[in-house]
């Protein structure tokens, strides 16, 4: 049986779920932008104009569609329910910092031989 209690990476896996970013707070701006608020005080907005029209982001050449934003159970943001976009990628977004920054068991190590 696995110990999961001694376990390097289920202990950064499990680092990282616990620092996963939730959108508190979102209203959209003019020309496809958005101002975000995450649940640690973050604040920014994000452009996502370079997705209209583009696969599943075709209804928001409609820009009432893309108006009509919710906040998902997980803190993602949500269009409906088959559009959602990722918080922590909205996150790095708007904090200009890396996954490595954030999640730095994401970082390679390297292995002694």
């Amino acid at each position: 049986m696995l110990d999961h209690g001694r376990c390097e990476p289920y202990d950064e896996y499990r680092k990282v779920l616990q620092k996963m970013h939730k959108i508190i707070q979102a209203r959209a701006l003019e020309n496809y932008r958005v101002e975000l608020e995450f649940e640690d005080g973050t604040k920014g907005v994000i452009d996502l104009a370079h997705l209209v029209g583009k696969g599943v982001f075709a209804r928001w050449q409609d820009e009432a569609e893309f108006k009509k934003l919710k906040i998902g159970e997980h803190g993602e943001l949500k269009w409906g329910n088959d559009l959602d976009l990722c918080p922590d990628s909205l996150y790095l977004k708007v904090t200009s910092k890396t996954p490595e920054d954030e999640f730095p068991g994401l970082r390679p190590r390297i292995a002694n031989a």
